[in-house]
């Protein structure tokens, strides 16, 4: 398949998930019961894509060109608004805008922010499509390395929008280092140094920055130690971009034009937003038993873990808290199964104990799913071992069914329906 195709095949695919499925599921044990899934920004991180936009990191191999001297390093933090650039009712986000940069304008400007080096086997898509990028392989002179740069727009204030600059836990994937910043104006950063592969099978490298503006407006660069993202020899030992580079890449002003001509995404129907951020990780660190030592914790969101330790072992404890969730009732807690019970205030419960599904040795999965009258839907598990993709530590996990319970029953939960 041609790579235009592949790539239009991709950002459709990612792009379908992220709309229609706004919610999230847990960060590393998933729980899968439930149509209302999107793979998030860590998994996405997990790949070397950063949500649909993102895939053109795997455009780096192709690309042609001299690249100037100097990367700019003034911020775009101040974004315009939300109601500049939007589009007629019925655009589609993730979408692309009315078209005034074409995808050789975006690989002019990327030259212009590299440092000293060529950029060759350019390609770029325009602001007139979905997911505009620009993307090439760059060569300082000590080995060829693919870089890329993406534009989007999402919801201001929305879980999805969140996610982008939220680091994964080391628990979650191999990495080397993450940070978060907020820059003023309200926008945030994350710098990224991770692998191509979560189990790091290969040495390839994939270094990124996301920067994301209060208005919604998303500047994605990446760049991998390899002419392409996957299959490709190493080149060098490390990417190009330092880290206060790649900050310089996505924060230039640059950029600032080329997202404003993105359209806004459609509303919600009925208006407000059906993916606003959820920040569960204290109030669930607060609700875990006594007595237990947190040794790592990631995520947040409507997903969030911690790996505890009683003394006994490493346990891995995860929640997911799921708003409006009763139009899939009956299939997340089908009747007359005996693992489902209903409290008195109509809350029903299903209690599940099984192995886990990670290939860890031994590792056990006890889950308590519960769901509300109003479709609140909060998730708890906990694991006989600190990653489920690694041998079990301890017999059973850290908390009990009960404990369990108590945690996804709390009434801390109710401001989230």
């Amino acid at each position: 398949m041609p790579f235009e195709d592949e790539f239009e095949q991709a950002l459709r695919q990612t792009g379908d998930a992220f709309a229609a499925e706004q919610h999230s599921h847990l960060i590393e044990g998933g729980e899968r019961y439930g149509r209302r899934r999107l793979v998030r920004r860590r998994a996405a991180l997990v790949t070397g894509s950063v949500l649909s936009f993102a895939v053109v990191a795997g455009a780096g191999a192709y690309a042609a060109g001299t690249v100037g001297g100097g990367t700019d390093r003034t911020s775009v933090a101040a974004a315009p608004s939300v109601d500049e650039g939007s589009g007629p009712a019925g655009d589609k986000g993730p979408a692309g805008g009315s078209g005034k940069y074409s995808g050789e304008q975006l690989v002019a400007i990327l030259k212009q922010l590299l440092p000293a080096g060529r950029l060759t086997d350019t390609r770029g898509r325009g602001t007139r499509e979905s997911g505009p990028y620009a993307a090439g392989v760059f060569d300082d002179g000590k080995g060829k390395a693919a870089v890329s740069v993406s534009f989007n727009r999402f919801t201001p204030g929305s879980q999805a929008l969140a996610d982008m600059t939220a680091c994964p836990g080391k628990n979650d994937i191999e990495f080397d280092a993450c940070t978060e910043e907020k820059l003023p104006g309200g926008s945030r950063l994350m710098v990224f140094q991770g692998y191509e592969y979560p189990d790091r099978r290969v040495e390839t490298k994939n270094w990124r920055a996301v920067l994301t503006t209060k208005d919604g407006y998303v500047v994605d660069a990446s760049e991998y130690n390899a002419a392409a993202e996957k299959d490709s020899p190493i080149t060098r030992p490390k990417p190009p971009l330092t880290p206060a580079q790649l900050k310089s890449l996505v924060t230039s002003p640059k950029w600032t034009p080329v997202v404003r001509d993105l359209y806004a995404p459609p509303a919600a129907p009925g208006g407000g937003d059906p993916v606003r951020a959820l920040h569960v990780r204290e109030p669930f660190l607060t609700l875990l038993p006594k007595g237990l030592r947190v040794v790592d914790k990631g995520g947040d969101g409507d997903a969030t873990y911690a790996v505890v330790d009683d003394g006994k072992g490493r346990s891995l404890v995860q929640i997911n808290v799921q708003p409006r969730m009763g139009d899939v009732e009956q299939e997340l807690f089908p009747a007359g199964d005996s693992s489902v019970s209903q409290l008195a205030d109509g809350t029903k419960v299903r209690l599940m104990q099984r192995p886990g599904e990670k290939g860890g040795q031994g590792v056990v999965w006890w889950t308590v799913d519960t769901i509300r009258t109003d479709g609140l839907r909060v998730v708890v598990s906990a694991f006989n071992a600190g990653s489920q993709n690694k041998a079990a530590t301890r017999a059973e996990p850290a908390l009990t069914m009960e404990q369990l319970k108590a945690v996804a029953l709390s009434e801390v939960w109710k401001r989230q329906g």
